[in-house]
């Protein structure tokens, strides 16, 4: 596995989050996306495909932020929130 220096958090399915953790997560997502094939998921796709084949990990997760972020399923801080929420009811209860 080649992974992130940060995980890429996006929603996925019905709202879920999902840390994408390194290339090989990244290239699943994008092989296997059912949205528009647009020239962000093709720059995204072809930059993890280049990193697989030891290419710029960096590179390649930039690429994925971008096609995240412009296919509005990024998610930067959901697990953060996740988790402060459920620390809340925790003391809450």
């Amino acid at each position: 596995m080649t992974p992130f220096a940060k995980p890429v958090y996006i929603f996925v399915g019905l709202g879920f989050p999902r840390d994408v953790e390194s290339v090989e997560e990244a290239f699943e997502i994008l092989n296997e996306w059912v949205g528009s094939r647009s020239p962000t998921h093709e720059q995204a796709l072809a930059a993890v495909r280049a990193a697989l084949d030891d290419g710029s990990v960096s590179v390649a997760r930039l690429a994925f932020e971008a096609f995240a972020r412009k296919t509005g399923i990024l998610a930067p801080e959901a697990l953060e929130l996740a988790a402060a929420r459920a620390a809340d009811e925790w003391l809450a209860a």
